[in-house]
């Protein structure tokens, strides 16, 4: 794991128990990132006139002033030239934010004195979502760096344009899971699958290129470790496995079915032609009931 030492910007490698407490950044990407490249010669005054140096500078900042020396930035901390770097990056990320002492949310669209709303990037942006959920520290700041309050403290706000944060993620059905991430965006088709392998705790190798194949091999692998119906919940039942994950945006308020006796359930299964399915049969009434009008 690369970390980023937030007064002298060198970039140095920990494994294990060696790696130190460590803040983390979450943020959306502009057209002007600091790169692990450009970290290479940290004393080079080039990459210190790009337009994310603020940003990085600020995260820096706000970490050394709450005693660490270290902080993991997306953008800067990985390689993304060595394929196998990328790859491990991406299937540990929700582990590198859940690990982490505090995590800083910059909202580069929000000006001081303005709250947060559905509107703002962040909250469109589908590597965030994860970001929100797995570190417990979440601490939000406005484009010049103001704080804004911690998720607990915003919780409210934050219900209502995303997620329910006090949902646990080991209780929450796959289909609520999807259904936060339905309208969500990310600049890579396959980015889509890969931002949500750490909210369902499963693993599935990049293959960058091959599109919507992505999403369905996550389902696949959703499927063969949790024992949830849920993910067979979605909008439109023509079709075995959806290829994007919008057809579950109706989907928030379904919840997994509680175990009873005498009601047995077993986890779907999948193969290259159909699936199988073992559910009980409920019987359900309906009563019309009738308003006599004077």
């Amino acid at each position: 794991m690369l970390l980023l030492h937030t007064r002298t910007f060198q970039l140095r490698g920990f494994e294990g128990r060696d790696i130190p407490k460590y803040a983390i950044l979450s943020h959306t990407w502009g057209d002007d990132e600091i790169l692990f490249q450009d970290l290479s010669e940290p004393q080079s005054p080039t990459w210190r006139q790009k337009q994310a140096f603020g940003k990085v500078a600020g995260s820096c900042r706000k970490a050394s002033d709450h005693g660490y020396d270290w902080i993991w930035i997306d953008t800067c901390c990985i390689d993304k030239s060595s394929s196998a770097e990328l790859s491990e990056a991406i299937n540990s990320m929700f582990r590198y934010y859940k690990d982490s002492a505090e995590c800083y949310v910059y909202m580069a669209d929000l000006e001081p004195g303005r709250k947060l709303h559905s509107g703002n990037r962040w909250f469109t942006r589908g590597w965030t979502l994860q970001e929100l959920i797995a570190p417990s520290d979440v601490r939000f700041y406005n484009s010049s760096w103001g704080y804004i309050g911690n998720k607990l403290c915003l919780s409210e706000d934050l219900a209502f344009i995303t997620v329910p944060i006090q949902d646990v993620l080991a209780s929450t059905s796959t289909a609520r899971i999807m259904s936060w991430a339905s309208k969500r965006e990310t600049k890579k088709e396959e980015d889509i699958a890969y931002s949500l392998i750490g909210l369902f705790d499963v693993n599935i190798p990049l293959l960058y290129g091959e599109g919507s194949k992505a999403f369905i091999r996550l389902q696949h692998e959703i499927v063969r470790k949790r024992k949830d119906q849920s993910i067979l919940a979605w909008r439109n039942p023509l079709v075995q496995l959806p290829p994007y994950r919008d057809f579950w945006n109706n989907s928030r308020e379904i919840s997994p079915l509680a175990p009873s006796p005498g009601m047995e359930t077993a986890a779907p299964s999948t193969t290259s032609t159909g699936a199988t399915v073992r559910s009980p049969i409920m019987s359900c009434f309906v009563r019309i009931l009738r308003r006599r009008w004077r």
